[in-house]
């Protein structure tokens, strides 16, 4: 079989679908790629070409709805599928999903396998006329890309249930479910809990993800636990959200968080946290919360869609409600003040899970019997 995966940035295809495309590749399927064009790319291509995977960039704006430019990606994704012409499509985050959907409406025998890996902006809870808006018109979008789709396939019940309640997925049938993307655990072993107070969180720099909560917390810790540090890794992004250079500028002059920056290979961040935080509003599931379980890192996130599947409160890691800087702070000091062997217990709780239900393999063996693929 030839299988099309459409993504957003180019290095998710290594970094989120490289096990997935090894595990396809090995099966005898052809893999062909396409992602946004971006500083990634020609080193993503070079990597793909290794697995004898053709890579494609396409003009690709992660942020906002500009017509023009999303008209670009739509055509340039229907060139691609009709050149390429794949048994099937598998599309994953937003732009993908819409605009690969929509361009194999028209091509019979293309099997369309579209993945919810998070609904973003748009359809996280919030006020505003402009986020009300986009969740209109992305709302129509997403009904006449997924009507035709062979399977939906969600991270979370919860954003099945809300895709459900919108009418963007035609029958029960039609949805299918996974556990997240899954985590390596041979690239992300288990790594002795430093002494340390250090906690960190990984996320693109934008207002949806906790960031101004995270470093509201720990400007409140650090007034009571002055040895507590507080790193922050991630990236400026175009979202509607997005956290200004300006602001995060004046986080760091106030010296409350220490930013590491956009990093491409996260592991020795999280062997050097003791805690890993994640404060996001919603989630598909949270990937750098599974690379912190596999570390063996206690966990603070949100009790939000996503984010709530990761962690058992108390066990191995706590949860605290979305948008409370104050709730956030309290559970950090709550792991400071616990026992190396309780912190170390709730680590080991993190990682058992990881294993028994996020190993990237026992995902994979979820992908391809959703997509009915042999395994060779």
């Amino acid at each position: 079989m030839t299988i099309l995966i459409l993504g957003s940035l180019s290095r998710s295809l290594l970094n989120f679908r490289g096990p997935l495309i090894e595990r396809l590749v090995a099966a005898g399927h052809t893999v062909i790629t396409a992602a946004a064009h971006d500083e990634d790319s020609d080193e993503v291509t070079q990597a793909l070409a290794q697995w004898g995977v053709a890579h494609h960039s396409i003009p690709l704006a992660r942020g906002g709805l500009n017509p023009l430019a999303d008209l670009r990606t739509f055509r340039a994704f229907r060139r691609l599928i009709r050149q390429t012409r794949p048994d099937g499509v598998l599309a994953y985050t937003a732009k993908p999903v819409i605009y690969g959907g929509l361009a194999t409406r028209a091509l019979s025998n293309v099997r369309f396998f579209p993945m919810i890996t998070g609904v973003g902006y748009a359809f996280t809870s919030g006020v505003g006329l402009k986020r009300r808006a986009v969740r209109r018109v992305l709302t129509h979008l997403y009904r006449r890309a997924l009507r035709h789709a062979e399977r939906v396939i969600f991270q979370n019940p919860d954003d099945q249930a809300l895709f459900t309640s919108l009418g963007l997925v035609a029958e029960p049938k039609q949805a299918a479910r996974v556990n997240g993307s899954g985590v390596d655990r041979d690239a992300f072993p288990p790594q002795p809990l430093p002494p340390e107070p250090v906690f960190l969180m990984i996320a693109r720099l934008v207002a949806d993800k906790g960031v101004r909560e995270y470093v509201d917390a720990a400007r409140r810790v650090r007034a009571v636990h002055p040895e507590a540090r507080f790193r922050l890794v991630g990236d400026v992004d175009p979202n509607p959200s997005g956290i200004s250079q300006r602001e995060l500028d004046a986080w760091i002059r106030e010296g409350c968080i220490e930013y590491v920056g956009p990093l491409a290979n996260v592991q020795p961040e999280l062997a050097r946290c003791r805690y890993y935080v994640l404060p996001s509003y919603r989630e598909g599931t949270p990937r750098s919360v599974l690379e912190a379980m596999a570390t063996g890192r206690p966990v603070i996130t949100t009790d939000v869609p996503g984010c709530r599947e990761t962690v058992e409160h108390g066990v191995n890691g706590l949860l605290v409600a979305r948008q409370d800087a104050q709730a956030l702070a309290g559970a950090m000091e709550a792991l400071l003040a616990l026992p190396t062997a309780d912190a170390q217990a709730m680590a080991d709780e993190g990682l058992a899970m990881v294993k028994a239900r996020f190993d990237v393999d026992k995902v994979n063996d979820q992908m391809m019997e959703i997509l009915e693929l042999s395994s060779g």
